[in-house]
């Protein structure tokens, strides 16, 4: 084990109070691949050229909805996805009594799936999907396995993913209370995340605890307020420093 990981499990050992925020680099080892693209998409049937993340923005859903479903679907919904070595690590580190909150920018459920229960999901989740007229809910399969736009079946309105598309805002809530964990923790471990989409990424100013770690295989712009800066696969990272204690 190199020297920052047995830093890190040193860390690990004398907090009782970390929180874990996490971006798509905790998930691409379970095959979920970083959303954030420039490659631009073309529609035939629309005529037109469109980035990524225009084809999940609000605005998008509104005019093309058949056209969101088809992208949504093939390129946000990843059902074979399984927990990782990171999201299982972090769960041992709840289950310790350590880890108090995970904060994630993803939206594919694979925390809870490791047996995380305190997660603060800042983009919603794909498993959850709600009609727009009646608010009734549908889980992810039955978005799947519907033809074109899911449409509710007490109601007739169309289902929406719980997911926070481009051109909305956070839910309130879930900011907040994310706010109030980070304010809290004696250490701050920032993993697999650019730390460029806001409002998120603001959430490490809240942060005033001892230690903040940053783990993430590119360099970030927050690197230089960090206490420790791994530039390693995090699934590595938090399965050996965890693996320590």
């Amino acid at each position: 084990m190199n020297e920052k990981i047995e830093q890190l499990s040193k860390i690990l050992k004398e907090s009782n109070n970390i929180v874990f925020f996490g971006g798509a680099g905790i998930s691409t080892a379970s095959g979920i691949p970083d959303f954030r693209s420039s490659t631009g998409l073309y529609s035939r049937k629309l005529n037109r050229n469109f980035t990524p993340e225009q084809a999940v923005s609000h605005s998008f859903f509104i005019q093309y909805p058949e056209e969101f479903f088809d992208f949504y679907k093939k390129n946000l919904i990843y059902p074979e996805a399984k927990p990782y070595d990171a999201h299982i690590a972090l769960a041992k580190l709840e289950k310790m009594g350590k880890l108090k909150a995970v904060v994630t920018q993803n939206i594919d459920g694979l925390h809870q799936a490791a047996g995380s229960k305190n997660v603060y999901e800042l983009h919603g989740s794909v498993l959850r999907n709600y009609c727009m007229k009646c608010h009734a809910f549908y889980d992810v399969d039955y978005v799947i396995g519907t033809e074109r736009v899911p449409k509710c079946e007490k109601c007739g309105g169309t289902v929406k993913p719980d997911v926070v598309l481009y051109e909305e805002g956070l839910d309130e809530d879930i900011i907040s209370g994310a706010i109030h964990a980070i304010t809290e923790a004696d250490t701050l471990i920032i993993g697999g995340t650019s730390l460029v989409v806001y409002p998120a990424a603001g959430l490490i100013d809240y942060f005033r605890g001892k230690n903040l770690v940053l783990i993430n295989k590119s360099s970030t712009s927050a690197d230089h307020k960090a206490d420790l800066v791994i530039n390693e696969d995090i699934a590595k990272v938090m399965k050996e420093a965890v693996a320590n204690l």
